[in-house]
């Protein structure tokens, strides 16, 4: 395929994404609301997607405090371990990989499930029922990502905080008290409003990609299959072009 051809394919699938996002948001806020379906997809999203956010997170708040504290010793770092964990993972790290580990998760989940009902004709059938698919399935799926995935940036950044604790008592010989005073003396509010505030941006593109990928999907279970990797692609893609950006824009706000 030439490149005038892959430009205008991106371009349209953006495009559609568009619309499936204005589509998404108008259906939102039109009632009636199915807040039952709302609590389902929370619990799928969130609560079930916890345990794998809280070992990436508390583990790389462990490996961050090992690796600064033992890379310039000379410089006296250990004695800054609880601002270098906080700020990092509050920040940054903590948006970013629960976005990344959880997003892939819940992504392929989405494009897998709405896919699957796309290739066996289900979502024709709710249109010829008079049902929108949109807000029946995608705005359930999109209210709990913007819920749950900010939620659970926050008890990772927490957990990945209490990673770096553990090292710095139990490897660096720093007490406890010392450790948490550092971070609590460190950590600003503009910190954490820009690391909380990137977790919605991530949520938002990682259903969107989810939800169009499924209801584009072509082909049977191989079109399924194809569609769910894409997905996790460009959502890990999305969510690393979007940190960048996001990054520049909270730095220039606060």
């Amino acid at each position: 395929m030439r490149l005038a051809d892959r430009t205008l394919a991106a371009a349209r699938v953006v495009g559609e994404m568009g619309i499936l996002s204005a589509q998404a948001f108008s259906a939102l806020v039109r009632p009636r609301f199915e807040v039952a379906a709302w609590v389902r997809e929370m619990e799928q999203i969130g609560v079930r997607s916890l345990g794998v956010a809280a070992i990436t997170t508390i583990f790389t708040g462990m490996v961050l405090a090992l690796q600064t504290a033992y890379s310039l010793p000379s410089l006296g770092v250990k004695y800054y371990i609880g601002t270098v964990v906080s700020k990092s993972l509050v920040r940054e790290l903590g948006p970013v990989l629960t976005a990344l580990i959880v997003g892939g998760r819940i992504g392929s989940g989405m494009t897998a499930e709405l896919g699957t009902m796309q290739v066996t004709e289900q979502i024709a059938a709710l249109r010829s029922m008079a049902a929108d698919p949109v807000k029946k399935l995608v705005v359930p799926k999109l209210v709990a990502s913007l819920v749950m995935l900010p939620v659970l940036t926050i008890l990772g950044d927490l957990l990945g905080i209490l990673g770096g604790l553990v090292i710095a008592v139990v490897q660096l010989q720093l007490t406890a008290g010392f450790f948490i005073n550092d971070v609590l003396g460190s950590l600003t509010i503009s910190d954490v409003t820009s690391g909380i505030g990137k977790s919605f941006f991530f949520a938002y593109f990682i259903t969107i990609i989810g939800c169009y990928n499924g209801l584009t999907a072509r082909g049977g279970a191989d079109g399924v299959g194809r569609a769910t990797t894409d997905t996790v692609v460009m959502a890990s893609i999305f969510v690393l072009v979007a940190d960048f950006f996001l990054t520049k824009l909270f730095y220039t706000l606060f």
